[in-house]
């Protein structure tokens, strides 16, 4: 049996420290205090342990890993600020406190976000003696394209387009693979590249990550409608408000809750079929997305 809670909890220990270390030092005018705000103290660091998950899998370089742990989380947190702010989302509460709009006002949460975008390159781009140049270039074109126009920015292009339209499941699944999995999914692939695999165990991971990330959506539209502000840390009922298209909207509430349970047995089959010798922690994480409460 594989204790999920001792392997994760020196993983986001790990991460903790490195964010702490990196996120915002140096940065004037009190701009690293709202990328602080943004990045420290909440979350689940699903993106990192994913990247550290995959790392592990493929007996990954341990610096680098660390480093595109902490690139992804803040390329999600910076999403999250923009997401928030009144011309996109509109949204007063995060991580179960203030946005950072509300918290520190637009202009520095814009620029907070401007920040840590560029800080997430920054660590994947440390001296040569650190971490191989050629790794660094994959990880970096990995963590682009998760988040461009092909991916995290196009998704919410999407989104945003779509509001009070009716969308069918192929366009719905098309929009959140790239809004929500792109990001799920370089996550992993941030992990696979900074070791040795296989072509299979590169597709595997590759169609794991794509089921998660799918799920991970699926998951959220229902949470939307079933969770409480408290135990959810934002705001609830958002999507049905804003009249936004979600899986619960065209499937129904049981008929979400079963495409997330496919979406993990399809992630666990693509696990099978890797060829790794260590998948238990991607597993673990699987299990997780899909029963979690928030």
């Amino acid at each position: 049996m594989f204790d999920f809670a001792s392997w994760a909890q020196p993983q986001r220990a790990q991460v903790e420290q490195a964010l702490q270390d990196w996120v915002g030092v140096g940065a004037p005018a009190g701009l690293g205090e709202a990328m602080r705000y943004a990045v420290l103290d909440g979350g689940k660091r699903l993106r990192p342990l994913l990247v550290l998950a995959a790392a592990q899998a493929v007996q990954g370089h341990a610096e680098a890993a660390l480093r595109a742990a902490c690139a992804v989380e803040l390329i999600h947190a910076y999403s999250l600020v923009h997401d928030d702010m009144p011309c996109m989302d509109n949204d007063v509460l995060r991580r179960g406190k203030p946005t950072v709009h509300v918290a520190f006002g637009q202009a520095q949460a814009l620029l907070a976000g401007d920040a840590l975008q560029a800080q997430a390159f920054e660590l994947l781009t440390p001296p040569a003696s650190e971490v191989p140049p050629a790794m660094q270039a994959q990880c970096c074109r990995i963590l682009a394209q998760a988040a461009g126009a092909q991916g995290m920015a196009g998704g919410q292009a999407i989104d945003l387009a779509s509001v009070g339209q009716p969308l069918t499941e192929a366009q719905l699944r098309h929009m959140h693979r790239l809004k929500t999995g792109a990001l799920l999914q370089a996550s992993v692939m941030l992990g696979a590249a900074c070791g040795t695999v296989s072509a299979q165990g590169q597709q595997a991971l590759l169609d794991y990550a794509q089921a998660l990330g799918l799920a991970f959506q699926v998951v959220d539209d229902v949470l939307d409608v079933v969770a409480d502000a408290a135990t959810l840390g934002k705001t609830p009922g958002k999507d049905a408000a804003n009249d936004k298209p979600t899986y619960v909207a065209l499937l129904g509430l049981e008929g979400a809750q079963a495409l997330a349970q496919q979406l993990l047995e399809q992630a666990c089959t693509a696990l099978e079929r890797s060829g790794l010798s260590d998948t238990r922690a991607l597993l673990a994480l699987a299990q997780q997305v899909v029963g979690r409460t928030h």
